[in-house]
């Protein structure tokens, strides 16, 4: 089985988990607390950070590279397009919110209102927090004007550039820090890629000292 060295709340952890969960690859979660640099652990990642993959024999690590090798020998069902143009944009959405929507917004409300305690780093900056809670706005308004134009994030079927979204909305959505009213279009997708069984896991977290919102795990929310 494979095994898949993660923290729960982490968005890149949480794309890797879909990815092997879409295609119905069983895997053994290992929680782990990365920031303490156990030796172990930094000989499977000298980087010092999850998630970390073992599959196929192979230790994995960096979660694009992960989720691309998972695609490629694992081809179905298929979260990348066989158009060249159409795995381009799947390819630049997912690094949008792996770096973009990751710098902007999930490093200044998950990592200041959870990551902090967890690693007794101190308190919330405010000022990372207001600015997060501000350019999350603009990202939502940008999820709205793709999906205005397509069925789904890159186009007409679900991507990996669905899934890296969905992963960085979902662990925010744990804080309750994703204003679901703001976009109808934008709580619709959503809703569809929650209730997908492949997010049913992830819908099971528990953060202990970070209970969710009640409708954290709601379909209907």
């Amino acid at each position: 089985m494979a095994r898949l060295f993660h923290v729960p709340l982490s968005p890149f952890c949480r794309k890797v988990r879909l990815s092997l969960a879409e295609k119905k690859i069983e895997v053994e979660l290992v929680e782990e607390r990365y920031w303490e640099q156990d030796p172990d652990f930094m000989r499977r990642n000298p980087a010092g950070k999850v998630p970390v993959l073992r599959l196929d024999g192979i230790m994995m690590t960096e979660s694009a590279a992960i989720c691309e090798y998972i695609e490629e020998t694992r081809p179905e069902p298929s979260l990348l397009p066989s158009d060249p143009v159409e795995r381009l944009e799947v390819r630049r959405l997912v690094s949008w919110f792996d770096d973009k929507f990751h710098a902007e917004v999930t490093s200044k409300l998950l990592y200041e209102r959870v990551n902090k305690k967890v690693m007794k780093q101190g308190y919330p900056d405010s000022k990372n927090v207001k600015a997060g809670a501000k350019a999350i706005k603009y990202h939502l308004d940008y999820l709205t004007w793709l999906l205005d134009h397509r069925r789904w994030l890159a186009g007409d079927k679900m991507t990996l550039a669905d899934f890296a979204a969905a992963a960085h909305l979902s662990s925010l959505d744990y804080i309750s820090d994703v204003d679901w009213n703001r976009s109808e279009v934008v709580k619709d997708w959503y809703a569809k890629i929650k209730s997908r069984p492949a997010f049913r896991a992830l819908l099971a977290d528990q953060v202990p000292g970070f209970p969710p919102p009640k409708h954290y795990n709601d379909l209907d929310f």
